[in-house]
């Protein structure tokens, strides 16, 4: 008997199937004007996938790499919250529902799932691509205004990903303060950038005050320790390139990274790692440098040498973004 597809094989599948019927010039064409899109400093008034065509291009380009930071993000929250699975989740400004897949690779299991967005195209495309999986077929895909208006139903989980960036300051607020009041748990993704490092900042900041303890990637609850402005924490999730992305990015490579930063809070008993690695190791002969932040509210780095044994090993094995020291090392 055959085991069943990762979702994230599924989700490919999906995805390169519905590219078939779509010119790869117009594909291109389209990632290219929205990226660009994306990427401005002004919050829209209007959806920015207009038509089938360009939530299918998008799709096949972002949803990959949307589900690779999500995933990232969500593995380190339930490390921290060891035995607990989400019984519903509402994703928030969804679109065609990158998170919900990353949920269902996280915690196994059917839950009542509820995707909101406000590009009708996307909720519809989302729709026909979760047919694909079981545990989101019959998840509900709902046209809603992601700002002040958004109100929330009682759920376990939401998640915001990719989202904060295309919101006025008053309407991120208002997102986060109505997550906070609706959910057990909180997840929220943005770009690897120092703005959307800001962006995390402010979320994470109002989830505090809202009664949230943060479980990942921070191992405390306190201020972030990075002074404003010198620098900005974020992480990578490596993603598998399809044909689109080369042929946007004039790339040869088979894969690229995602970078991306997170702030993962809950009303929840957690146990955040004692501390998380924030740079990519430095390998040298004889021992590995790891950045990290630590409980005790600083940024430090260690280095570990052959003379700690199997901390060592364990240390040439670390990767950015883990928790350090790994749960079967001694410290």
């Amino acid at each position: 008997m055959n085991e069943p597809a990762a979702p994230s094989e599924t989700l490919r599948a999906a995805l390169s199937g519905l590219l078939d019927g779509l010119p790869p010039r117009q594909a291109a064409g389209a990632v290219e004007r929205l990226i660009a899109n994306y990427r401005g400093s002004t919050p829209t008034d209007a959806p920015i996938l207009r038509d089938r065509a360009d939530v299918v291009a998008y799709a096949a380009y972002r949803m990959p790499a949307t589900f690779e930071a999500v995933r990232s993000a969500l593995a380190a929250f339930a490390d921290a919250v060891p035995g607990w699975a989400p019984g519903s989740h509402v994703d928030v400004g969804g679109g065609t529902g990158a998170a919900t897949w990353a949920v269902s690779a996280t915690w196994d299991g059917v839950r009542p799932v509820t995707v909101l967005d406000w590009a009708e195209p996307a909720l519809a495309l989302g729709r026909e691509i979760a047919a694909a999986h079981p545990a989101l077929k019959d998840a509900r895909w709902q046209r809603a205004r992601i700002g002040a208006e958004l109100a929330l139903a009682s759920t376990d989980l939401v998640t915001v990903s990719y989202v904060l960036n295309e919101l006025a300051e008053a309407d991120r607020a208002a997102l986060v303060d109505a997550a906070a009041a609706a959910a057990q748990a909180v997840v929220i993704v943005e770009a690897g950038t120092p703005a959307g490092y800001d962006r995390i900042i402010e979320a994470r900041d109002r989830l505090v005050r809202a009664g949230f303890r943060v479980a990942a990637p921070c191992p405390h609850s306190a201020a972030c320790p990075i002074v404003p402005g010198t620098d900005w924490c974020h992480f990578s999730a490596r993603v598998s390139r399809s044909s689109l992305h080369r042929q946007v990015k004039g790339g040869s490579l088979a894969y690229e990274d995602e970078k991306f930063g997170y702030v993962a809070a809950t009303r929840l008993p957690a146990d955040p790692a004692h501390s998380r690695v924030v740079r990519r190791p430095q390998i040298r002969k004889g021992q590995v440098l790891l950045d990290l932040c630590e409980s005790d509210e600083q940024l430090v780095r260690r280095t570990i040498t052959k003379r700690h044994g199997d901390l060592y090993k364990a240390a040439r094995d670390t990767d950015w973004g883990d928790a350090w020291p790994p749960a079967d090392s001694a410290s």
